[in-house]
């Protein structure tokens, strides 16, 4: 279930959130802290920008040669005793995760937060196949409970407070609780156990697989990706198809990167490396591994000379963070799985641009970023083309396709130009007042509603051109 309020667009779910105060204190107040501590810690780390350049450097050469290393990947991990399963949809990765869970006769299923399975809304086909499933991570937890669908890449709980998160608590468990965070943390432990002691099915998301070798590799904070991945008999990971690394060398790299763009962290706190399912002589892990590579629209931007770097993505979620739009509206006015900057780029491609064509619209194009973004992929000048190819493709507004044949016109030609700021200037003095333009009319609401409109000066710096050069060469 999206919280998007029954809109349709992002200009009137932007219009929602603006009214929550709350939503954007909490927005605020979690993006600054988190955009601190990256800057805190890539300053005391040194040479940030040397590291950026050696994960774009990495990005750009594995996505360039994805066929080789997917390749590769694959042969290793079924030579570890894996299974894997390519899925050019989501509806063929859902088909894959049926036939595992009929297999295995499963009813239980934990999961690990994993975007790809948001992606696709796995919870809602495995609940409708009669299966209980709990997530485990507990901002994923929280928002499960809540029927809602992640506001943030990392901190998806980003949008509750302590008491709506104590509420849905005791809804859940039956029990009176306090707003500690001990006795929350608490609540939440003692129901997940129970969750990981009956799953059937472990599902994990997959930060990077590791091609050499046919590894995946998790990072979490709460070490519940572990206990995932390791209690039930079986476990299934949902990979992106561009999610891959070439080497455990290049590991270390993203093992600085993505810590430190995503959360300020100096090293995460659990970085899980599992390669191939339970051997004989080993005492813990799953028996049986299913790893399900995704495609579902990723393919259709290699070769792309506009949009392949997006497939570079670590999902760290530091453009949301610096994002002047996201801090203003939250993740669910987005409307998408992938809020943010990321988002408004990589939700209309993923969706060959059938949905989510205001997404790209929702940006100030002020290039933050691409300043935070620690595998540098230009999302500002991506959002641009999107804008470029959607127009040339004729999904444009008749009104505003009008507007701008105006614009054209009124400002093609000097002489226009002009005449329209003389008579301009005449029009506004009934809404100016102080040197400001305050009025909430026609399309200069959306702007005089939050920011300022100065008047049109009395004079052009062009016809203030002639008397300045006078006075600068002392004839004034």
């Amino acid at each position: 279930m999206s919280t998007t309020h029954g809109s349709t667009n992002v200009h009137d779910r932007a219009q929602h959130a603006l009214t929550d105060d709350f939503l954007r204190q909490a927005v605020h107040f979690t993006t600054d802290r988190l955009r601190n501590k990256k800057q805190a810690v890539t300053g005391e780390f040194g040479n940030w920008e040397a590291w950026r350049e050696r994960g774009q450097q990495i990005r750009q050469h594995t996505i360039a040669n994805l066929d080789y290393y997917l390749d590769q990947f694959t042969r290793n991990l079924e030579a570890h005793g894996a299974h894997v399963h390519f899925a050019a949809t989501a509806d063929e990765a859902i088909h894959a995760v049926r036939e595992i869970a009929t297999a295995q006769n499963a009813k239980r299923v934990v999961k690990s937060k994993s975007m790809v399975t948001e992606e696709i809304h796995l919870n809602h086909h495995l609940e409708e196949m009669g299966m209980h499933v709990v997530e485990t991570d507990l901002g994923e937890y929280i928002i499960q409970l809540a029927g809602e669908t992640p506001s943030h890449i990392i901190i998806p709980a980003i949008h509750k407070n302590r008491e709506q998160i104590r509420d849905l608590f005791e809804a859940a468990g039956g029990e009176r609780l306090t707003t500690e965070t001990r006795d929350l943390a608490a609540f939440a432990r003692r129901t997940l156990r129970q969750a990981y002691l009956a799953a059937d099915i472990g599902i994990t998301g997959c930060n990077f697989g590791i091609a050499e070798t046919g590894s995946i590799a998790l990072f979490t904070n709460e070490g519940n990706a572990d206990l995932v991945m390791n209690m039930p008999k079986t476990h299934i990971v949902f990979m992106g198809m561009e999610r891959i690394l070439p080497t455990m060398a290049d590991l270390e790299v993203f093992a600085h990167l993505l810590p430190k763009s995503a959360t300020g962290q100096n090293v995460i706190t659990y970085m899980s490396v599992i390669t191939g399912p339970r051997r004989q002589h080993e005492t813990d892990g799953a028996r049986d591994m299913h790893v399900i590579i995704l495609d579902n629209g990723r393919s259709r931007q290699l070769g792309d000379p506009d949009f392949q770097a997006v497939l570079h993505c670590i999902r760290c979620g530091a453009c949301l963070n610096v994002c002047p739009v996201y801090r203003q509206i939250g993740g669910h006015a987005y409307g998408s799985v992938y809020p943010g900057p990321i988002g408004a780029v990589l939700s209309p491609l993923l969706n060959n641009g059938e949905q989510y064509q205001d997404l790209p619209y929702a940006s100030s194009l002020c290039g933050a970023c691409y300043e935070a973004c620690p595998v540098k992929i230009p999302l500002h000048d991506m959002l641009v083309r999107e804008r470029q190819r959607f127009v040339a493709s004729g999904r444009v507004k008749p009104t505003e396709k009008a507007a701008f044949q105006a614009f054209r016109q009124l400002f093609g030609k000097a002489g226009r130009y002009q005449t329209t700021i003389r008579i301009a200037r005449r029009l506004q003095f009934p809404i100016a007042h102080d040197g400001y333009i305050r009025a909430k009319i026609g399309p200069l609401a959306g702007w005089t509603m939050s920011r300022d409109f100065p008047v049109l000066p009395k004079r052009t710096f062009r016809e203030l051109w002639p008397e300045l050069t006078r006075k600068g060469n002392g004839r004034g």
